[in-house]
């Protein structure tokens, strides 16, 4: 099972291990690179279903910023039929993540966590029992 923290220009991406106990985080690729490292996690790791976090309004809303990650997520479906793609809401994961790098964290130097708040997601998945 993988994990996809998507945005614009970056997409964090996570992976559970074999038996869906533990997510650990894999890598942040460029958004335009996605389907090929989909491909990839198909093939040679037998990724079969993966998480997407759906970045929701305080308000538990659909916003701006969500229906642009359903867009991506419908184009995403698309192109590969044989993957069940789960949406799952990720308010606030991003913050929550990038809160303890703030301390370390050399003054104009921006590190991405993408790929932390994918591994943080899938984790809350498979601890409430998702892809089992």
């Amino acid at each position: 099972m993988a994990a996809l923290d998507l945005g614009e220009v970056w997409t964090g991406v996570a992976v559970s291990d074999p038996t869906r106990t533990l997510a650990r985080p894999l890598e942040v690729v460029r958004t335009s690179e996605l389907p090929g490292v989909l491909r990839r996690l198909v093939r040679e790791e037998g990724v079969g279903e993966v998480l997407v976090g759906l970045p929701r309004t305080l308000r538990g809303e659909v916003g701006f910023q969500a229906r642009r990650v359903s867009d991506r997520l419908s184009s995403l479906r698309a192109g590969f039929p044989e993957v069940r793609f789960v949406e799952w809401d990720e308010r606030l994961t991003t913050k929550v993540v990038s809160g303890p790098l703030r301390e370390g964290r050399r003054r104009g130097r921006r590190e991405r966590v993408d790929h932390l708040a994918a591994a943080r997601m899938l984790q809350e998945y498979l601890e409430l029992g998702g892809g089992a």
